[in-house]
């Protein structure tokens, strides 16, 4: 990988998450948490559309109707990307006010999978929770700190998925007609002094991409073998989420975050918050979408 790494957006976002690439309208979509916006970034045009949500925000994925879910403050809901227009799916924690949605992703039967933590980031009172067609969920997994990456193996068969603060990708076992998972092991163990494990993505050789909050990186590992391939250096502390995209999904899209970074640290590296971009040699798999129509 000899490509250097490139800003395309200087955002200067709080918190710059949830990149995930439509690759049926070649667009990339993202998330500003706290900045409680979606926006749909086209390269070809070199334009970022932003649509304020009224919510802190959590997660994005392309629905096959053309549009998309977000997993807002208070509930699941579909958006129409033109209009802003939101309708109401379902709200698995509403009785708890001091949690948020955090990072989703589809399975690839189209079920929506999506993590929730404490809005102080505090205690295990989180949960990853399931989301079918009909709007009907599921939790999959309790006592979770901060829900954060989650993907599927190629073959349909593994789930991997991080609880931020355990530095642990865990590989589950995935029945993708039934959507049960079991057999939970850890695949990766990240050190501290690496980073922190935040989103995450695969390639088509099944290697896992994760981004490192604290860590100026993204981390490509093996989940067979636990081993760290490379890492690409990024010049931001916090590094959040990673999606290949481009026509060929080979391009690494790359969010960042400013919270938590002292003065000097922001003077240091002034594009943080910002979206980056890096040509990899590697190539992507399609992301999911979302099978149900609200």
């Amino acid at each position: 990988m000899n490509s250097e790494i490139e800003l395309v957006l200087d955002t200067k976002s709080a918190l710059g998450e949830g990149a995930i690439w439509n690759h049926k309208t070649q667009k990339l979509y993202w998330i500003n948490i706290t900045g409680k916006t979606l926006n749909i970034y086209n390269p070809a045009v070199e334009i970022n559309k932003e649509l304020m949500t009224g919510q802190i925000i959590g997660t994005v994925v392309p629905s096959e109707s053309g549009n998309v879910i977000v997993a807002l403050q208070n509930g699941i809901y579909y958006l129409d990307v033109e209009t802003g227009t939101k309708n109401f799916i379902v709200d698995p924690e509403s009785d708890f006010q001091e949690n948020r949605f955090n990072d989703g992703k589809c399975d690839p039967f189209g079920r929506l999978w999506v993590g929730t933590m404490k809005i102080d980031a505090t205690g295990n009172n989180g949960a990853l929770y399931k989301i079918d067609a009909k709007g009907f969920a599921t939790k999959m997994i309790d006592k979770v700190s901060i829900s954060n990456g989650i993907v599927w193996s190629n073959d349909h068969t593994k789930m991997f998925y991080i609880d931020t603060p355990t530095q642990k990708v865990m590989r589950y076992d995935f029945n993708n007609k039934t959507g049960e998972i079991s057999n939970g092991k850890v695949a990766i163990e990240i050190p501290k002094d690496t980073g922190s494990p935040d989103g995450m993505t695969i390639d088509e050789d099944g290697n896992l991409w994760i981004a490192l909050w604290g860590g100026y990186a993204v981390g490509c590992w093996n989940p067979e073998t636990g081993e760290l391939i490379h890492k690409i250096k990024v010049p931001a502390k916090n590094v959040t989420s990673v999606a290949f995209g481009d026509s060929d999904l080979m391009t690494l899209y790359i969010t960042t975050a400013r919270q938590g970074m002292t003065d000097e640290e922001l003077k240091q590296y002034p594009f943080s918050g910002g979206v980056f971009k890096i040509r990899t040699g590697t190539k992507g798999v399609p992301a999911n979408f979302f099978k149900g129509d609200f």
